[in-house]
């Protein structure tokens, strides 16, 4: 069980981060392999680290190489590594014969729980509630409510540092049209994020339907045929892409989630960015091929003994409304994007594969709304080193907020991209310390991309005012 421990009040923190995903996760465990060691403190509501528990499915695996853990492409001696996570568990030998570069979800979750239980300065259990800036004192306050094993306030808190890094990561996301059958709970209609608490209930369902044409839909949609009845499968899996659709996995197509080209993306107009994020969707929506194969060849086994199984795929269908039938049936209401046709479909169950959003930011920054800069969108304002564009009262003193995955309209597809955490983490903390405990590469990909290119940003001006945005 992650150790408790309360933050220490009365000297300022030069980093508090909020939410522990992998991300922050990544973040702490860099800064804690700086030589004299910034002072940190990592604030999580939940008790304890978690990462997607309800997708951690039995074989699947992670779409980025076991070296996109949470240091080692900025730092590959730090104790912190899968390579050392495996070492402390005389689990090396093994994976060494296992011959393994896409490690297993779980294992990805048991590594990352190995580091929360035993970095210091992560407070789980601890819920932010208001970040203000003290222009007395220079520093940013943060008040947070201490939470015991039930959920329930348990003590209330406040925390000065010089930094704050939001890191409070993505919420599911749940269409429009399904949003009132998701909230009530008689007949199961619910968000991938929870495929594994409802499996067995899913898999007792008469017909199940799933939403969703991305990774996830891919081995939910997987998984339930392999444990339905061949020839009574009852299962309609469904999406709104024309096809389902191979993942862009080419060697130069993921240079896509290079910092070279995260460079490019962030110098590129706001127009252009917004109108190139939604072409992209390939490069992170798509489905593994082996898990596409993987599909077909349970499909086809099907078809030697009983003919073809009891399993519909319909790839351009969006669902337009959506309804109750009696007490355990629900209706939905289809449109062909294509054809321009329409259909009912029955069905005893939706899992909907659909996603997730970045958790929106300004509850948590409400009394910093007035220091805050946006684009013509709204959208918080973030420079190349991650940092929200503020006002010169508070940029000028060197301090500034950093935010974790919520900056896709401004850095691009590699924003969510667990390969770029470790490259993100060392140039916020390069930033924050004015030196460069991690050198980081000025070039990391062969496309270049643009006729010309912008140049890496420095590492040492944490004390240098933000210019206003564009």
């Amino acid at each position: 069980m992650t150790a408790q421990h309360t933050p220490d009040h009365d000297q300022p923190h030069d980093l508090v981060g909020i939410g522990i995903g992998p991300f922050n996760l990544s973040l702490a465990a860099l800064a804690h392999g700086i030589p004299d060691t910034p002072r940190t403190a990592f604030f999580e509501q939940r008790p304890a680290f978690h990462w997607h528990p309800g997708m951690l499915i039995d074989g699947a695996t992670l779409q980025v190489p076991f070296l996109a853990d949470l240091v080692t492409l900025a730092d590959p001696a730090s104790p912190w590594s899968f390579l050392n996570y495996l070492r402390h568990r005389r689990r090396l030998f093994p994976f060494y014969f296992a011959e393994r570069f896409h490690i297993h979800r779980a294992e990805y979750d048991a590594y990352c729980r190995w580091v929360a239980d035993n970095l210091p300065g992560l407070h789980f259990g601890h819920q932010a509630d208001a970040v203000r800036w003290n222009p007395e004192r220079s520093l940013f306050e943060i008040d947070y409510t201490q939470t015991g094993a039930d959920g329930e306030a348990e003590a209330l808190g406040r925390v000065h540092t010089r930094n704050l890094v939001l890191g409070v990561g993505t919420a599911p996301h749940i269409p429009e049209p399904l949003k009132p059958l998701a909230d009530a709970p008689a007949t199961p209609v619910l968000h991938s994020a929870d495929y594994l608490q409802h499996r067995e209930r899913l898999l007792a369902a008469d017909h199940i339907t799933v939403i969703g044409s991305g990774q996830s839909g891919a081995e939910i949609f997987l998984d339930l045929l392999r444990h339905r009845p061949e020839g009574h499968e009852k299962i309609h899996w469904l999406t709104r892409t024309e096809a389902f659709t191979p993942m862009e996995y080419s060697k130069l197509g993921l240079e896509h989630f290079t910092p070279d080209y995260t460079r490019y993306f962030h110098s590129l107009p706001q127009t252009t960015r917004d109108q190139l994020l939604p072409r992209q969707w390939q490069l992170h929506k798509g489905i593994d091929t082996d898990t596409i194969a993987a599909i077909h060849d349970e499909l086809y086994r099907r078809t030697l003994h009983v003919g073809w199984p009891d399993a519909t795929l319909t790839p351009a269908v969006a669902v337009r409304t959506a309804g109750r039938v009696g007490s355990t049936q629900l209706e939905l209401h289809l449109e062909h994007l294509a054809q321009g046709t329409r259909t009912r479909l029955t069905t005893s169950a939706v899992v909907l594969a659909t996603g997730y959003r970045e958790r929106p930011l300004d509850r948590l920054l409400t009394a910093l709304e007035p220091h805050l800069r946006r684009d013509q969108a709204g959208r918080l304002s973030i420079d190349d080193r991650y940092r929200l564009h503020l006002d010169p009262a508070i940029s000028h003193t060197g301090s500034a907020v950093y935010v974790q995955n919520a900056e896709r309209h401004t850095h691009g597809v590699g924003a969510p991209d667990l390969g770029l955490a470790a490259w993100r983490s060392a140039t916020i903390l390069n930033t924050l310390t004015g030196t460069q405990p991690y050198p980081l590469p000025d070039r990391t990909a062969f496309t270049t991309f643009g006729l010309t290119h912008p140049a890496p940003a420095p590492d040492h001006h944490p004390l240098t005012p933000l210019a206003e945005p564009r």
